[in-house]
C-alpha cells in the first residue's frame, strides 16, 4: 500500500514582527546583519548591515538565495534608495589568516559599526553573535527567510558580492 503525497506548508515569507517587537524593547532601530561567500571556495566574504525605514520597507524582499538575479537587483536598488546600509568586505587574506568564520564575525561586527547611527539592536543570520558585538543582537537561524531586515542585508550582500 503507497501513501499519500501531501503538499508541503509553503515556507513562511519574512516579516517585520521581530524588528517591531526589538524596536519597542530596546527602543530604537533594529539592524538586520547578513553575509554572502562563507559558501564558495575563493573570494571575499560580504557583510551587509541593514537599517529599514519602517514607513519605506520596499516590496518583495525575501531571502536572496531564494529571488533571481533581476528580481535581487530591483530590490538592492530599492533598498539602498529607502534603508541606511553599511557594507564591509572581508579580504581573502584575512580568511587565510583567520579562517571564514572568524572573517565572517569580524565583518558583522564592522558592517554594524559602519552604519553611523544609534542602533538599538541587531538580528543577525546564523547561530552565533559575534563576541564583544556593539549592541544587543539576536542570532536567528534562517534569519533571511524570516526578518525582513534580514533578508534585504542578505540582498545587498549577495548582488555586492556578485
Amino acid at each position: 500500500m503507497g501513501f499519500a503525497a501531501r503538499a508541503l506548508p509553503p515556507k513562511p515569507e519574512p516579516c517585520f514582527d521581530l524588528e517591531a517587537a526589538l524596536m519597542e524593547q530596546y527602543e530604537g532601530p533594529v539592524a538586520g546583519i547578513d553575509e554572502a561567500g562563507r559558501g564558495p571556495w575563493a573570494g571575499p566574504v560580504v557583510v551587509a548591515a541593514v537599517i529599514l525605514d519602517p514607513d519605506r520597507i520596499p516590496e518583495g524582499l525575501n531571502d536572496s538565495k531564494l529571488m533571481t538575479p533581476d528580481a535581487r537587483a530591483d530590490r538592492y536598488e530599492a533598498i539602498m534608495a529607502t534603508s541606511i546600509v553599511s557594507v564591509v568586505i572581508g579580504p581573502v587574506r584575512r580568511i587565510d589568516r583567520d579562517n571564514i568564520l572568524q572573517a565572517s564575525l569580524w565583518g558583522m561586527r564592522a558592517a554594524y559599526r559602519r552604519l553611523g547611527v544609534p542602533v538599538g539592536s541587531a538580528l543577525i543570520d546564523g547561530n552565533i553573535v559575534p563576541r564583544r558585538f556593539p549592541c544587543k543582537a539576536r542570532a536567528i537561524v534562517g534569519g533571511d527567510g524570516l526578518s525582513l531586515s534580514v533578508a534585504a542585508a542578505s540582498i545587498i550582500a549577495k548582488v555586492t558580492r556578485d
